[in-house]
């Protein structure tokens, strides 16, 4: 995927950085709580950058959400509602945030927020890109990779109209979310830590060179794009009754060929991919599969 020098975009000028959008992802939380405190490492010279809790119920009870998922609520429907005690709590929180960093798809909505999320699932660092169209996120996403060179930064597209969700991070112009993995639930981990903090002060810096007027050249990012998601077989009963295959367990982003094994039932009995073609799957564990068709 290209994008080109030749646009002209507008400066950024006001950042937010995201953590706790799940409560019980504590490399997100740490590192907001941490800016918070002192947001010196973060500022760069004529950007606001504002470090956000964004669901501090479910972070105090150290619990993905208290109601509904907050990273599922940005909808138009739920920024539209009208507020009340009746709403759950997140879609509260949901209108909340839009009215702080928003309104979500106007002029006066923040240009770029950093949602920082961490996974159980064996994916590495990841930045996460919702448009293959827009020019900025690709240019840094492109500077952030060759930042943290040789280790690796993968790019997940998602794009696709009916997998696409009303994330926190939507709110803003340039949405980027950055996601890194494994981390259980509740658990601190300094590698993933440290990564996640390298790559968001990475994202800053590439703030920073652009406002100052820094010409980037037209550059080719890798991504995967997200087509579908599939989710465990389940019982009559609608149980989730087999786990991974143990050819999959823990091999995010490894090739998936039609035929090869995906999950494997208690009784031994192994269930193949009947996919087309070869995927390459990531977000394996708890959640759902998603697989991705990869793109050059």
């Amino acid at each position: 995927m290209s994008s080109s020098s030749s646009l002209c975009l507008s400066e950024v000028r006001r950042v937010a950085v995201f953590g706790g959008t799940h409560g019980n992802e504590m490399s997100g939380v740490t590192l907001v709580n941490l800016w918070k405190k002192n947001s010196a490492e973060i500022q760069r010279r004529g950007v606001e950058t504002k470090p956000f809790i964004t669901n501090p119920k479910a972070v105090e009870k150290c619990t993905r959400y208290v109601e509904t998922d907050l990273n599922r609520a940005f909808t138009q429907e739920n920024l539209s509602a009208p507020s009340g005690s009746d709403l759950p709590y997140e879609v509260q929180r949901a209108q909340e945030i839009n009215r702080i960093f928003g309104p979500k798809g106007t002029p006066e909505a923040y240009d770029v927020i950093l949602t920082s999320t961490t996974t159980t699932s064996n994916m590495g660092c990841t930045l996460i890109l919702e448009s293959s169209k827009d020019h900025f996120n690709l240019q840094m996403m492109s500077y952030i990779k060759k930042a943290v060179a040789p280790a690796s930064c993968l790019v997940l597209l998602n794009e696709h109209p009916l997998l696409r969700y009303c994330s926190s991070r939507s709110v803003a112009k340039h949405p980027v979310g950055v996601e890194v993995g494994p981390q259980p639930q509740g658990v601190l981990r300094s590698n993933i830590f440290e990564a996640m903090r390298v790559i968001l002060k990475h994202a800053l810096d590439f703030i920073e060179l652009f406002n100052k007027g820094v010409e980037f050249p037209s550059c080719t990012v890798e991504v995967f794009c997200v087509s579908e998601t599939i989710d465990y077989p389940r019982d009559p009963m609608g149980t989730s009754s087999p786990w991974l295959h143990p050819n999959l367990q823990d091999c995010d982003w490894e090739p998936l060929n039609p035929g090869d094994p995906m999950f494997q039932t208690f009784d031994g009995k192994t269930i193949h991919y009947q996919g087309s073609g070869t995927v390459y799957p990531t977000f394996i564990m708890r959640r759902p599969i998603m697989k991705n068709n990869r793109h050059l």
